[in-house]
């Protein structure tokens, strides 16, 4: 069971898969700014005006027991009544304007600082002056209404006391003719007497009080601080808004980041491998140090050197028994062939005596880079023959000429190999390999192409994959390593090349495979153990397949091999 990643291995997932989606980010963020400066751009200008309104206390001003504003005034419900219907309709008396009255009551605002008396009445209107005059008229029209309102209740009062004091009045003179008819010194006289003072004291009270209305001043409130004419509109705030708009298109464009990052199958990048497909990285080759088709990297070039702690890695790796180790890809083309190769000679160049099989038939018999064009030796006979009973171990052996230490078993002249990956006879020659002490290093096909990979794999001690970033994608690199845990092979790690180019303009490929012409295959003497191609019928035999008679050495495989190669058959 795989174990659980610590945070800091999550959080650096979240990191490459931004720094490697960047630009989708980076144009989403842009396309953030430009829509928030497009809708500041389209928006309707917006201009508020303010005034500080003192309200002053009158005398039926009652506060609601419990109200949030202390003092006599509630200034809540004044803060409410600005926006009423009647304070508006007086708004629009002194505005003059044909727009009605519970529209203009839409476009004010009421606040009430802490601690104080002061309502702060703001307009907002479509240009400055109208603003500033809404405000202005809100303000006068409340401190009216609020006075109207507080003259109406003094002059009901006043009207009241008027009432009450004519009534004393008519009563007392009744009370006075009814004096002049009654006997002094009589009881009737003496209530009257009392009665008349009772009825004088209550008018002399109310003749007060009304005077005191009478005089009375209404000061419902005043203008403290007046609108002034705003110098730039409060809506929209053009800074906010394209902030704003940037910020979201950049949590847009990190989360489109990780969706391609989760849901993109391509691996890209070393980091790509490790942490998408789960397998450790042993090698990294870039433009500069990859190999073409053709070519076995010098020792001590930047390539060789990749492939020369290659090499120290694996050996780490391996344990005491282990000699095979097969190379394969995740996915078509040379990359197994390119690493195979080149971890071999890096192996040889150590003095330690190394095989390279050729298991890896091309899709092709022109656009591969077989083993022969790249180590220099004949291209037959092979593991073909081999597997197919039609020559020995010791024929299809054949020294490297430019490394002394490596022997190389080609893929051979034909394809029956193909499905003999499993048969006795490779394990035969496998088990008489490890007997020799050396190394075997297996050439296979990738495992999305061919089920040979996992049969080989199922003869080694060891595995490693050869991941060609932008081909390789992250199912078939988990399927490849899937495949070879289901045989019980360890798997290293796996070696990264850049997407391998075209061929060079200029190089005239030989066949990756040497087919003769149908019904000119060649033939094998029984005596020798030679291949003698069959007499001409018009139609040539390729070179790489064409043995010299003389010696039986092998014709030189490609532009790079400058002698002839020697086989393990002279050897012995």
């Amino acid at each position: 069971m795989e174990a659980s990643r610590p945070p800091s291995s999550d959080v650096a997932h979240y990191l490459g898969a931004v720094r490697r989606h960047w630009w989708i980010a980076l144009a989403a963020t842009a396309a953030g700014l430009g829509v928030g400066a497009a809708v500041t751009h389209s928006l309707p200008r917006v201009y508020e005006s303010s005034s500080s309104v003192l309200v002053q206390a009158v005398d039926q001003d009652v506060n609601a027991q419990g109200g949030r504003t202390k003092g006599a005034v509630n200034l809540d419900t004044e803060a409410q009544l600005v926006g009423s219907g009647a304070v508006a309709a007086k708004a629009a008396a002194l505005l003059r304007t044909d727009v009605p009255p519970v529209e203009l009551a839409h476009s004010v605002s009421v606040q009430v600082p802490a601690n104080t008396t002061v309502l702060v009445i703001t307009f907002q209107a479509d240009s400055p002056l109208k603003a500033q005059a809404g405000s202005h008229a809100f303000a006068e029209a409340y401190l009216r209404n609020r006075e109207e309102s507080a003259r109406s209740v003094l002059d009901k009062q006043i009207a009241s006391l008027n009432l009450k004091v004519k009534q004393l009045t008519t009563s007392l003179t009744g009370i006075n003719a009814k004096l002049a008819q009654a006997k002094r010194g009589s009881s009737i006289e003496s209530n009257l007497l009392s009665l008349r003072s009772n009825s004088q004291n209550q008018l002399n009270s109310l003749t007060g009080r009304l005077n005191e209305l009478t005089t009375t001043q209404v000061g419902a409130g005043a203008i403290i601080s007046d609108a002034r004419l705003p110098d730039a509109p409060s809506s929209p705030n053009t800074l906010l808004d394209i902030a704003t708009g940037g910020m979201i298109g950049l949590l847009l464009g990190l989360a489109l980041a990780y969706l391609r990052e989760r849901f993109d199958r391509r691996l890209v990048t070393a980091m790509d491998v490790r942490d998408r497909g789960r397998v450790p990285v042993l090698a990294t080759l870039d433009e500069r140090t990859t190999p073409h088709f053709d070519d076995v990297l010098q020792p001590y070039g930047p390539g060789g050197r990749v492939f020369n702690r290659l090499r120290n890695e694996v050996l780490a790796s391996l344990d005491a028994g282990d000699r095979v180790i097969v190379v394969t890809g995740s996915s078509r083309g040379s990359a197994s062939t390119l690493v195979a190769a080149n971890l071999a000679a890096a192996l040889a160049r150590t003095g330690s005596d190394v095989v390279l099989i050729g298991a890896h038939l091309p899709d092709s018999v022109v656009d591969a880079a077989p083993l022969a064009r790249m180590l220099g030796v004949a291209a037959v006979p092979g593991l073909s023959e081999l597997l197919g009973g039609r020559v020995g171990l010791s024929r299809v052996l054949q020294r490297a000429p430019r490394i002394p230490s490596l022997r190389v078993i080609t893929t051979g002249g034909s394809a029956t190999a193909a499905g003999l990956m499993q048969s006795q006879r490779l394990r035969d020659t496998l088990d008489a390999l490890r007997r020799q002490g050396g190394y075997v290093v297996i050439e296979a096909p990738s495992t999305s192409s061919s089920a040979d990979a996992q049969s080989l794999a199922s003869f080694a001690d060891a595995a490693i994959l050869a991941v060609e970033l932008r081909r390789t994608n992250r199912p078939a690199l988990v399927d490849a390593t899937e495949q070879l845990q289901r045989v019980g092979t360890r798997l290293l790690g796996a070696v990264v090349l850049p997407r391998l180019a075209a061929r060079r303009a200029g190089t005239v490929a030989e066949p990756a495979v040497a087919l003769p012409p149908p019904g000119q295959e060649p033939v094998i003497d029984e005596a020798t153990q030679q291949f003698t191609p069959l007499p001409d019928r018009g139609e040539p035999v390729p070179a790489a397949a064409r043995r010299r008679p003389a010696d039986g050495g092998a014709a030189p495989a490609s532009r790079e091999t400058s002698g002839p190669a020697t086989t393990d058959g002279d050897e012995k």
